[in-house]
Parts: C-alpha cells; structure tokens; sequence
C-alpha cells in the first residue's frame, strides 16, 4: 500500500486558509468552495421514510436502466466477439472520465469556436460537427462540474456527512477513484485513517495521484472545534489496488463508504455489493453511498456523454431506490435524502 503523507508543504500547495472560509472561486478545472454547508441547495430531505419495512418494489418500481453504450465499449465487443469484461470496462471507464477533469473546459472551448469557425469558411462539414459536438461537451461538463460543482458537490457531502458520532475515524472506501469523499470525511473527523480501494492501478496513479494537492476540504480543528482547511497532503491515507471481493480486513472501520457503486450491479449482486459495506464495519459503524439520481438533468447527461461514461452496467434510482435496497439487506437507515447529483443514504447494521 502507498501512503500518501508529506511533511514539508508549500504555499503554492496550501493556497488557502481559515481566512477564505465563506469564499469560493472558480478556477481553470474545478470550483474552490469554503462557504458554509447549511444551505437550500445542498441538501434535500426528501419525502422522509419514517418506516422502510412499508415501501416495497411493486410501490416506487425499479431504477431506471441507463443503456446508450460508448462506441468504444460497442467497438471492443464487436472486435473481440464478446462482452466487455468488467475490469477492462472501468479501465476504459477510468481513463475516459479523468480526461473531462484534467481539461481546461474554457480553453477547449475556444478551441473549439475557432475550429468551427475555419470549417464552415472551407466548407469541411465533418470537421465542423465534431468541433460543435467538442462545444456542447465542454460547455455541459463545465456548467455541471465548475459552475454548479455537482460531481464533487463538497457542500451536499458535507452536509450528507455531518454528525456522525465518530472520532479519528478508520475509513473504507470502497471503488475510490479519485478519494474525493474519504477526503472530505477526514477534514470533517480528522486525525483518523483511510484505505481507498480500486482495482485499476489508474486510480491509485492518476485519478487519486494526481489529485490537485492544492484543493482545499473544510473541516474541523480538532483542537478547538473551530473551522479549518485540511488539504490532501495533511491526510493519512493508503490506497489498495485490489477486487473489493478480495479484501482481507476485518470488521475494523468506522466508516464503510461507495460513492456511485451500488449501481454497477444488477438485482442479483447487488446483496454482494451491500455485503462489501457490511462485513468490514466496527459494531455500531457506519455505511456511507450513495448512487446517481433518476432526474432528467442525469438522463440527459449519461445520453449526451455516453461514449465518455457509459462501458458499464448502470441505473439511475431515486432516494427510495438505495434506502430499500439497502434495508432489504441488513441496514437501518439513519438518514438519506438527496444532493445535487446523488442520492445519499447513512446507515448502520440492524
């Protein structure tokens, strides 16, 4: 395992301090954002379930099936005569989303603009449609990730995370990526431990690696209980490249979480999914997931970029959806409701 602590930081690293808090800015490939979390458009409690045990499939019906593949998935299959096997899909998957990241959605933008521009002086009509297709694209992912910050969304997780009753937590996640929620966990409790788990080595190299060190998580001085800015490079945190399946902890984590992982599996694994959250949690943990809404703005979104998402089996599901799948399964939901892109549920084993 690689940890990730560094004990000599930089002011260019650490560009923001208790000062900024209440601020937000946009910058060329994401949105800083300290202001506070208690907000109208952080966190939706939505239609409360005081009693999960009377919702049932027959009454809210099953998630919504997102199946417009990428022409690379399409590609693959038809290449090689067979489905897309999972590791390679979310290999492909990997590299496909991190690129929308790593791009200045701006400057392509011009780009763009321009390209257009010279195509329909010349009349090359093919060379135009890719560069409208190229400004549509950037203009989205830049509304969706730098102006509403809906991927990352650090005031609704916030906002979903707030009160646990946790201290130096121990933290599980499960399909990590880029850590972005461990992160912000261990801002909110700091002084603990995580152990990020993917099983494409991408994640541990780029996706999380490449993490820009200077993003600021608002957290707590545990010291005085008083707002603080952690930074990444400030964090204890391990990363496992491993099949979750394969995991050989124990129930030694006060926190299990998946951020959009429920959804990859069909009805038959999705007991094995919520299986995953369960056998690693301390008595009386927690289990953190959430998983992508079934709202138009999201069905538009996994249509218009499906050969940049979509390698894999996917649902869209309301708040109902997760909360019942995982009460079916063992769990009491402490609380759910809904952020701006994601359902989220906070539970603990019956």
């Amino acid at each position: 395992m690689d940890v990730y602590q560094h004990s000599h930081t930089s002011q260019a690293a650490h560009p923001y301090t208790e000062q900024d808090i209440g601020t937000t800015e946009l910058l060329p490939t994401y949105r800083m954002d300290l202001r506070p979390t208690h907000t109208k458009d952080v966190f939706y409690d939505a239609n409360p379930i005081s009693d999960w045990s009377e919702l049932s499939w027959e009454k809210i019906g099953r998630p919504y099936r997102v199946e417009r593949w990428s022409k690379e998935k399409l590609r693959w299959e038809k290449e090689h005569d067979q489905q897309l096997p999972p590791k390679t899909s979310w290999e492909m998957f990997n590299r496909s989303f991190q690129q929308l990241f790593d791009e200045d959605a701006l400057a392509t933008r011009k780009e763009a603009l321009g390209t257009l521009g010279k195509s329909l002086t010349t009349l090359q009509l093919h060379e135009a449609f890719e560069a409208v297709e190229d400004i549509i694209h950037t203009s989205v992912w830049n509304k969706i990730h730098r102006i509403e910050d809906a991927i990352w969304d650090p005031r609704g997780k916030r906002a979903l995370f707030e009160g646990l009753d946790v201290e130096k937590p121990e933290i599980l996640f499960l399909g990590a990526a880029d850590g972005y929620e461990a992160m912000q966990l261990m801002a909110m409790y700091p002084g603990g431990h995580t152990v990020l788990v993917d099983y494409d080595d991408y994640c541990r190299t780029h996706r999380f690696g490449e993490f820009p060190e200077s993003y600021p998580f608002l957290g707590e001085n545990p010291a005085t209980g008083a707002p603080k800015v952690w930074y990444r490079d400030e964090m204890n945190i391990d990363f496992e490249v491993c099949d979750i399946r394969d995991l050989k902890y124990g129930k030694e984590f006060d926190i299990v979480v998946s951020i959009g992982l429920i959804e990859h599996f069909p009805d038959e694994y999705k007991p094995l999914a919520l299986d995953m959250h369960r056998r690693f949690l301390k008595p009386g943990g927690y289990a953190i997931m959430t998983t992508p809404r079934a709202q138009l703005q999201s069905k538009i979104f996994y249509t218009l970029f499906a050969d940049t998402m979509n390698f894999a089996y996917r649902e869209l599901m309301d708040v109902k959806h997760l909360g019942l799948y995982a009460y079916e399964n063992g769990f009491e939901i402490l609380r759910h409701g809904r952020i701006k892109a994601h359902n989220g549920v906070i539970a603990r084993l019956r």
